[in-house]
């Protein structure tokens, strides 16, 4: 189906305002503090941030990147996080129109996002975000597509399958690596972060996620030990590799999967 262009710019700013509040999540939720109440104010002055200065990404060009009261830098995450959603909104509005796949992937999608700089800044995964995710996905699947299979809903019991495998599959690594090195490797969040996108993408997305998000994770974190050229027991955040396997899963996995079967198939004669 065609939208209009003004629907495709209603989608963009709409990702842009939830991603607004997206960084109060950000900021807020690693402090164990209401996402609600108080309004959103300076991290240094304390000073009440005014609604004209609230506006996503355009209030940040009006500040000059900067606090109105005590001048103090305004992070670049901050419409970073906006534009990113914005930009993820729009996408999935224009991959998937108006439906109940795209509210159930942007409910993901938003999560990731949250994940993604929680996890960066913290190296922690909510179990607020995750756990409920999980149970999201799992009622969503009675009515969103498979990503994997056009023209079929997901199901429940792909849906049930791809928690377990999310779940399960790192859960066995985070344990063999525990009794090989004696010591954790992973956390618990990530674990649970994989069965939440097994929720919402099934269990065919697992495999593909955990290869995308390893091979990924393994080529940023050798160039960063490289460029460090001293610590060899970096600590890398897992959970954004895993949200980038699951955001090029819900775009490109189903061509990515079909290519792979297509080329490996022998030629009959």
């Amino acid at each position: 189906m065609t939208y209009h262009w003004i629907f495709y710019a209603f989608a963009f700013l709409f990702g842009a305002v939830v991603g607004s509040f997206l960084n109060v999540c950000i900021y807020r939720l690693p402090l164990n503090k209401s996402i609600v109440f108080p309004p959103s104010a300076c991290p240094g002055c304390g000073s009440p941030i005014a609604w004209r200065d609230n506006i996503p990404l355009l209030g940040y060009l009006l500040l000059g990147g900067k606090c109105r009261s005590c001048k103090r830098p305004i992070s670049l995450k901050y419409p970073a996080v906006e534009l990113l959603n914005a930009l993820l909104t729009l996408s999935l509005f224009y991959r998937f129109n108006l439906s109940i796949t795209f509210a159930a992937l942007f409910l993901l999608c938003s999560a990731l996002v949250v994940i993604t700089f929680i996890d960066l800044e913290h190296q922690i995964i909510p179990d607020c975000i995750s756990i409920p995710g999980i149970v999201a996905g799992f009622a969503a699947s009675f009515f969103i597509a498979d990503l994997s299979a056009p023209h079929q809903l997901l199901g429940w019991k792909n849906s049930l399958l791809g928690i377990v495998a999310g779940g399960g599959s790192l859960l066995l690594v985070a344990y063999g690596y525990q009794l090989l090195a004696k010591k954790e490797g992973m956390g618990g969040g990530d674990i649970k972060l994989l069965a939440m996108m097994g929720a919402f993408l099934g269990w065919k997305a697992v495999p593909f996620i955990i290869f995308v998000s390893s091979l990924v994770g393994s080529v940023v974190g050798v160039s960063l030990m490289l460029a460090r050229k001293k610590d060899s027991q970096l600590p890398i955040p897992f959970g954004p590799f895993l949200a980038f396997g699951a955001v090029l899963f819900i775009f490109y996995g189903g061509a990515i999967i079909d290519w792979y079967f297509g080329f490996g198939a022998s030629p009959r004669g």
